[in-house]
C-alpha cells in the first residue's frame, strides 16, 4: 500500500491549478470522453499512458486480450458489453479503438490450450472467443510460438471489430457515420503503435512525426 500513496503523493504534487479545475469541471459536469478503448489488463500496454490522455478524455475497458464478444441476449452477467453499451448509447462517443499488444498472456494460454476439450477456470473460458480466429494459424507452423502467437494477437483485434459490428447500437451509429471503429497493436519492446487497415488487411506503424 505504501507504493501506492507514494504514487498518489507524486499526483497530487503534480495536479497544478489546471488540472485541479478540470477535476472540479468532471465533477460537476460529469465526462465527455471521445474514445472508447478495448485494451488488455496487461500492466506494460496502459492506453492513458500510451496516448497521454488527460483525465476525462477516454472511457477505458480492460480485460483479458482486449477481446469484445459478440453480441447476446440473456440473463448472463455481460460486464464488457454493458460497458460498450454505456459509452456508446450514454456518453455518445466518436470512435471505439480495440488496441491488442505484444506479448500478451491471454493468448499464449489460449495458444497452450487449444488442444484440450474442456477448457478450465476464467481465463481460458474467455479465451474460447478466439476460436473463430484459429483458422488463421494454419499458415504458420506449430514451432514457430512468436508467430503465431503474433498472428493471433492480430487476429483478436479484427475478430473484436467484427464483433461489434454485431451490436445493433454500434452498427446504426457505424452506418450513420456518427461512430468509427479502429483496431491497434501497441509493441511494447519499442513502445509503437500500429494501427489495422482493413483495405489492406494489416497493422502498420504510426510515424511518430505524423
Amino acid at each position: 500500500m505504501q507504493e501506492l500513496i507514494k504514487g498518489y503523493r507524486r499526483f497530487r504534487a503534480a495536479c497544478g491549478e489546471r488540472d485541479a479545475a478540470r477535476y472540479r469541471e468532471l465533477a460537476s459536469e460529469g465526462q465527455d470522453p471521445h474514445t472508447v478503448v478495448f485494451s488488455c489488463c496487461d500492466s506494460r500496454a496502459d492506453p492513458a499512458i500510451i496516448f497521454d490522455a488527460g483525465p476525462g478524455e477516454m472511457f477505458v475497458v480492460r480485460n483479458i486480450a482486449n477481446l469484445v464478444p459478440p453480441y447476446e441476449e440473456g440473463g448472463e452477467f455481460h460486464g464488457t458489453s454493458a460497458a460498450l453499451e454505456f459509452g456508446v448509447t450514454g456518453l455518445q462517443v466518436k470512435r471505439i479503438l480495440v488496441m491488442g499488444h505484444a506479448g500478451c498472456g491471454g493468448v499464449g494460454a489460449f495458444l497452450d490450450n487449444m488442444k484440450k476439450t474442456a477448457p478450465k477456470g476464467f481465463i481460458a473460458k474467455w479465451m474460447t472467443l478466439l476460436s473463430p480466429a484459429v483458422e488463421a494459424l494454419d499458415s504458420i507452423p506449430e514451432h514457430d510460438r512468436a508467430a503465431r502467437q503474433r498472428m493471433m494477437e492480430e487476429a483478436g483485434v479484427r475478430l473484436s471489430l467484427a464483433n461489434l459490428m454485431t451490436f445493433p447500437f454500434v452498427a446504426e451509429r457505424v452506418a450513420a457515420g456518427k461512430l468509427t471503429l479502429i483496431g491497434g497493436y501497441f509493441s511494447i519492446g519499442d513502445a509503437r503503435l500500429y494501427l489495422y487497415d482493413s483495405a489492406r488487411d494489416g497493422f502498420f506503424a504510426v510515424d511518430d512525426k505524423s
